[in-house]
């Protein structure tokens, strides 16, 4: 791609630090920065007219496209009545709405919703919320987290404590209180890897469960370690063993929830439900920051009290943001209207019939799908995954592999032909980017 020199691009080099990124890469060139002026759909569109399919969904979180004109419509509407009130002693019809649509997600079961800005506090909200609820029941020594090999949960101090992926967590290890890690059931392991983790578990609270306080687990797929996929046996019996050892099951459904791995939440696919439910990125379609933590009505009644220190004392200024929230509702409408997860069956279907053939590959490993989300590991040098990001993007398709796995999580809004682009480029960038 030829390099962009617009007022943008170095207004933006000169003054913004850029997330998850060693700037040096930007400055030099060698990772390039797009300039962004719109999206249409699936589409990126420069400032420069050039245009990117968007196959991670920005970072996982614009379901359905970009300047959806639902969601578009709901907002415009919301910034007429109300923008934003404190939700301590305030309320409004957007948040109650929201919660109540949630909770009849899970049928009544995960009645209460508490809302932060962003996926790491809801880790932060859902793990502060299991040790103080064992504090208010007179149980203070359970105060210990349980996560799992490969595990990502958020860069907060907090959330990195139950995060198992180094290169975030181990330059701020003098700040983190370390979560227990167990063996993660990644599939990748063999047939038996569920039962396995599920065997480890077990043996550790066997031991343990006087002091732990919640699992915390990324259901079905763990995103950040390479799109780990497991059975959803191992969910059953991880809820089996909580129950029985008294420990509180946390689900981070942040980036898997929302239909991307085939149900509206993934832990349905087990016929369980945890005790927290932690939901971001998706729930506003890509719009605004949002994030929630739902949870059981035994678990909120154990905060009341006539004194203050046994309630929940966790804020953000932003907290069930008016807006936030009918962005978020918007995109519930859309699911329930047009029945996206039947068309996301089909639309899956399609997009894995192009991908499949890829498992042939003399240098791919463990071709997978789950619902929306596709993933190849590939045998190759540890540069193979910047050099796969700058062939796609010269090809039109902005994508982002983790190391040497690729893989897609495209919005839920592709046609035949963005299908047709997204599977050529993934084939010909996988040549170009093993090439010596």
């Amino acid at each position: 791609m030829p390099p962009m020199h617009d007022a943008l691009l170095q207004r933006s080099l000169a003054a913004v630090w850029h997330p998850c990124t060693q700037m040096k890469q930007h400055d030099s060139g060698e990772l390039p920065l797009l300039p962004i002026a719109r999206g249409e759909g699936p589409w990126l569109v420069g400032t420069d007219g050039q245009r990117w399919l968007d196959g991670i969904s920005s970072w996982w979180v614009n379901l359905f496209g970009h300047c959806n004109p639902r969601i578009n419509a709901a907002l415009r509407e919301q910034l007429d009545t109300l923008e934003h009130v404190l939700l301590a002693g305030c309320t409004h019809a957007p948040v109650v709405e929201l919660s109540e649509r949630l909770a009849s997600r899970t049928g009544g079961e995960l009645g209460h919703c508490f809302y932060g800005s962003d996926g790491a506090s809801a880790t932060e909200i859902a793990l502060k919320m299991s040790a103080h609820y064992w504090r208010n029941l007179d149980r203070p020594a359970k105060n210990r987290y349980l996560c799992l090999a490969g595990g990502y949960h958020g860069e907060t101090v907090g959330a990195l404590g139950v995060t198992d992926i180094a290169i975030f967590r181990d330059a701020y290890a003098p700040l983190i209180r370390a979560a227990t890690v167990l063996p993660s059931p990644d599939a990748r392991q063999g047939a038996d890897a569920a039962h396995q983790a599920a065997a480890a578990l077990a043996e550790h609270l066997e031991a343990h469960h006087a002091e732990t306080a919640a699992l915390i687990v990324e259901p079905l797929v763990q995103c950040a370690a390479g799109m780990a996929m497991h059975d959803p046996e191992y969910l059953r019996l991880a809820r089996a063993l909580c129950d029985r050892y008294q420990v509180h099951l946390i689900c981070d459904e942040i980036a898997v929830g929302c239909g991307r791995t085939g149900s509206f939440f993934a832990h349905q696919q087990a016929g369980i439900r945890p005790d927290f439910l932690c939901l971001s990125k998706g729930i506003t379609g890509g719009y605004l920051p949002l994030s929630v933590v739902m949870t059981r009505d035994a678990i909120y009644q154990a905060f009341l009290d006539d004194t203050t220190a046994r309630a929940f004392l966790h804020s953000h200024s932003y907290t069930g943001n008016p807006l936030a929230c009918r962005a978020a509702l918007a995109t519930l409408d859309i699911f329930e209207q047009d029945e996206v997860l039947a068309a996301n069956a089909v639309l899956g279907e399609r997009i894995d019939a192009r991908l499949r053939p890829l498992a042939g590959h003399p240098q791919v490993r463990h071709y997978r799908r789950r619902g929306m989300i596709f993933a190849f590991d590939v045998d190759a040098d540890p540069g193979f995954g910047r050099r796969y990001y700058r062939a796609a993007l010269e090809r039109g398709v902005l994508m982002r592999p983790i190391g040497n796995t690729v893989y897609l999580m495209p919005p839920y809004v592709l046609g035949d032909a963005e299908i047709d682009l997204l599977a050529a480029v993934v084939d010909v960038a996988l040549d170009e980017a093993l090439r010596p």
